[in-house]
């Protein structure tokens, strides 16, 4: 697969491609929907799919302050969508002069005079253009008069625990992690939400009380709200080579302070392993793919009823994962 970053790549993209567009973060199951859709018109155009997705967000170039917490960092969003776009994907450098072409420019720019491709494949909610003033109809009217098709992939909906169906969006995924609701965001994702990053030094105090933790330095990612989770674990010697073991560690999580032991602590994101890692840990790099949320963070009073607890949380989280486990595998 390639991955072209600059404009004088462009060129080896195979004209009359089909190339859908997009932020992509989260690579969730509305988009996996659109990218499902463009490989199999790609294919049966026996044309080229190509992949268009932006870095960093459009929002953190035009409103920083605003800018959406991210779900996936590029090197995890590119290799999930290595899966789907098995010719060519293209990462657009967001900066304000690129943000600020109109719709018809941005075509015009970045579209047919580099790309020329036959057909778009998009979302019904996708916009394009300074303030966004592109959407699917305008593309469709550029479509007719440029000579290019364009494809409208209805929205992706799911079914919650409560009864409610809600439409997939990162915007929707970002409320379930920051709420704690982790399995309804791996419903929407297709998979658990996974974090990512190196190994540091703790405190020690997991180790002292017999549950020894991994500990993460806190990633470039939304951080599931505090509480302790069921989920499984990577390590790596390196972030390219963590994306791509399949290793799936059991553990349980804690996100959040150690308040038993005071109010002082920074955030920790930790893992306590059911399985010991082998060696020094320590400079490697570890995943977190959270698949359910156990309890809220609680301030014990003592040590004592903290590893009680934590006793009680790794029989529950192992119940979890064998369960998901089997369904996973059904």
């Amino acid at each position: 697969m390639r991955v072209l970053k600059t404009r004088s790549e462009f060129g080896q993209v195979q004209k009359g491609c089909v190339l859908t567009i997009g932020n992509f973060d989260g690579v969730h199951a509305g988009h996996r929907a659109i990218l499902r859709e463009a490989r199999r018109l790609a294919r049966q155009k026996h044309a080229e799919m190509v992949v268009m997705t932006f870095e960093p967000h459009p929002a953190a170039i035009l409103h920083p302050d605003k800018a959406p917490a991210v779900l996936t960092p590029l090197p995890l969003k590119l290799h999930l969508l290595r899966e789907y776009a098995d010719d060519c994907i293209i990462v657009l450098e967001d900066n304000k002069e690129l943000l600020s072409l109109s719709a018809e420019e941005f075509v015009d720019e970045f579209l047919m005079a580099s790309i020329a491709p036959s057909l778009i494949v998009e979302g019904d909610d996708f916009h394009f253009g300074a303030g966004r003033t592109g959407d699917v109809e305008t593309l469709r009217a550029f479509g007719a008069s440029k000579g290019f098709g364009v494809e409208v992939i209805p929205p992706r909906l799911i079914e919650l625990p409560t009864g409610e169906t809600i439409r997939v969006s990162s915007t929707m995924i970002r409320y379930m992690l920051e709420s704690g609701h982790v399995s309804d965001a791996a419903g929407a994702l297709s998979c658990p939400y996974r974090l990512m990053g190196p190994i540091v030094s703790g405190w020690g105090r997991g180790r002292k009380l017999g549950f020894p933790t991994l500990n993460m330095e806190k990633p470039d990612q939304i951080i599931p709200a505090d509480g302790v989770y069921a989920g499984f674990v990577e390590t790596a010697d390196s972030q390219a080579e963590l994306l791509e073991k399949a290793e799936r560690i059991p553990a349980v999580f804690s996100t959040g302070q150690a308040r038993t032991f005071g109010d002082e602590h920074p955030l920790l994101i930790e893992a306590h392993l059911f399985v010991t890692p082998q060696g020094d840990m320590a400079g490697k790099h570890m995943s977190m793919e959270f698949v359910r949320h156990l309890r809220q963070q609680h301030k014990f009073g003592s040590p004592e009823e903290l590893v009680k607890q934590i006793g009680k949380d790794c029989r529950q989280a192992q119940g979890v994962l064998e369960e998901f486990l089997k369904g996973d595998q059904a």
